[in-house]
């Protein structure tokens, strides 16, 4: 295709009389689109499916979200992002039949300030103004270049007057769109899927379904202008009614905090990488409360903001709960996702950055709510990909257990929380076993050790060895009976046994309360999986020795001896080793 000829423009400043010219031929072209669009049986929305959702892609197409470098039009990308997030969630997963007409707006909607569009870039009469929904040409755009990558008819396109440079205009794919009447319309012979993404830095679009047989179309675009836009966040034409004062958005952009239960060392992370900008979002706050599980810190933020209706439900749902179980987890799983819907409400355009704990992570992710923005992971416990593999491995160990096999996340669930892993700026831990995952994002804080304790001088008549967990698979129980079997210790335990009631049987055993600290002369926990090891360092800092298993995650911490998970003679080795310091036990 020869290059269309670039013709002079001489660029004048816009009027308070043009635009309310221009407003009124605009809503006359809007009622009249309007009612065609309405007598047109082509024309409608599209459910989401999933019958294509594994079929072949067709086309694709990816493009910058972050595309200007003045600080002073960064408001205006940030409100550009926010509706392509809204917009990308209406498109991804739906499902067009063969023959039915795809059309933006009937699959959009008007956008407005009252279902979640913000001000964003919108080029007008050779401008780029604020303008609410503003930037949804990117995304019309690139199903514009899709469409025509798979041979689709195109019903209807309108491209810019003005190319951006960067943008698909330079290559003649784009395609503009303005309610309603300036509309992206095409059709397939074949039923097509529309997946549509925001990752960190880019909007991704593909096309699913089966070949058409279409030929790409050739289209001539209309003479255009290649001179860059002036820009109503940058411009200097003071006398011109739309330019904005860059001073209310010098100091644009904030963080907002996404936590959930309690945990020292987050709490210690959020209070020295806030400012006072910031945003936090907590299910209640736990200080005034006096619900010690959401104590966070709340201060030093410029808001705060709490979901006590879905905090409540969800507290009265967890009582009603068993301690262990699939069913309880999936309860768990759903409870998350609730507070999670939750907080993304509260993620305003102006929200660039998020330090989000893990167990929000994945339905963030999935739903669209992180894109186009850097977000920090508070890492809670082993990715679910990572923890299913370790629990098949247990199982593999001990087919016989009635609970290492118990539950397996959703496969989606564990694809988008491995995504957007992989999309995290920082993964945040003081878990060493979950940082080593992470060799290039993995940031280790360390563990909060709780105040020293020094337990009064014990009377054991022989070895008191606590295991501080239930008698369940995941925390190693089968690999201390088997360390233990044939040792003369007391056996203390710091839950329910699960495993089975005749799981201890030949052991000397008795059920450990408040006190055990005061008689504990080894504590054990050969965990394959264990992500809050409280007693472990409450153990140590009292002075008493400490076994666990790698995947406790407490590696360098003093007083605590790591074996290898799993290895049942490095275990035994380890605890007749420690014991025999007791003087209450002679190595045979």
């Amino acid at each position: 295709m020869t290059a269309t000829p670039e013709i002079p423009r001489i660029k004048k400043l816009p009027t308070r009389a043009g635009a309310f010219v221009f407003r009124g031929k605009a809503v006359l072209l809007q009622a009249r689109r309007s009612i065609t669009d309405m007598l047109d049986p082509n024309i409608e929305r599209h459910p989401a499916a999933v019958s294509l959702e594994n079929a072949a892609i067709l086309a694709s197409s990816s493009t910058a979200l972050w595309t200007d470098a003045d600080p002073r039009e960064r408001f205006l990308i940030a409100g550009k992002i926010h509706n392509l997030r809204l917009v990308a969630a209406k498109l991804n997963g739906i499902e067009v039949p063969a023959g039915k007409t795809f059309s933006f707006w009937k699959q959009i909607g008007r956008t407005s300030r009252m279902r979640g569009f913000a001000a964003g870039r919108e080029l007008r009469e050779g401008c780029i103004v604020p303008s609410i929904g503003g930037g949804l040409c990117q995304a019309s755009n690139a199903l514009y270049d899709a469409a025509v990558q798979a041979g689709f008819e195109i019903v209807e396109r309108h491209a810019h007057t003005q190319v951006i440079p960067g943008s698909l205009a330079e290559k003649d794919r784009d395609a503009t769109v303005f309610w309603n009447y300036v509309d992206l319309q095409f059709r397939s012979e074949t039923p097509f899927r529309i997946e549509s993404v925001l990752d960190g830095e880019n909007l991704i679009l593909r096309f699913r379904g089966e070949k058409a047989g279409g030929k790409v179309p050739v289209l001539k675009r209309a003479v255009i202008h290649s001179s860059a836009p002036n820009s109503c966040a940058s411009c200097e034409e003071g006398d011109c009614h739309r330019v904005v004062d860059p001073a209310g958005h010098t100091d644009f952009g904030r963080a907002a905090y996404l936590l959930d239960e309690f945990t020292p060392e987050f709490d210690r992370y959020v209070i020295d990488t806030r400012s006072k900008t910031d945003r936090l979002l907590l299910p209640i706050d736990g200080r005034r409360f006096r619900k010690l599980n959401y104590a966070w810190t709340t201060g030093g933020f410029d808001s705060v903001h709490q979901s006590v209706w879905v905090t409540a439900v969800r507290s009265y749902r967890s009582r009603r709960l068993s301690a262990q179980g699939a069913a309880r987890q999936r309860n768990l799983l759903k409870m998350y996702e609730q507070l999670a819907d939750s907080y993304a409400r509260r993620l305003t355009h102006d929200v660039l950055h998020v330090v989000v704990q893990q167990n929000l992570l994945p339905f963030l992710w999935k739903n669209g709510h992180l894109g186009g923005r850097t977000f920090d992971v508070l890492m809670t416990a082993m990715p679910m990909a990572e923890l299913q593999k370790t629990l098949d491995f247990a199982a593999s160990l001990h087919p016989e257990s009635t609970t290492l096999g118990d539950f397996r996340a959703d496969p989606e669930l564990v694809t988008a929380e491995t995504e957007a892993l992989r999309a995290a700026r920082r993964i945040v831990t003081p878990h060493s076993a979950i940082a080593k995952i992470f060799p290039a994002q993995g940031e280790l804080i360390k563990w909060q050790m709780p105040e020293p304790i020094h337990p009064a001088a014990r009377s054991n008549t022989k070895p008191h060895v606590v295991f501080p967990a239930a008698t369940v698979g995941r925390k190693g129980c089968y690999e201390l009976r088997e360390a233990l079997r044939g040792l003369d210790v007391k056996l203390i335990l710091l839950g329910p046994i699960i495993e089975g009631k005749d799981f201890w049987d030949g052991f000397d055993t008795d059920s450990g309360g408040d006190g055990w600290l005061r008689s504990a002369d080894l504590v054990v926990l050969p965990a394959f999986v264990e992500h809050r090891p409280r007693r472990l360092l409450l153990a140590a800092r009292a002075g008493i020795p400490v076994i666990a298993s790698a995947a406790c995650g407490v590696d360098g911490v003093e007083g605590i001896r790591t074996t290898e998970v799993g290895h049942i003679v490095e275990l035994r080795d380890a605890i007749i080793t420690a014991l025999a310091n007791t003087g209450l036990f002679a190595r045979n």
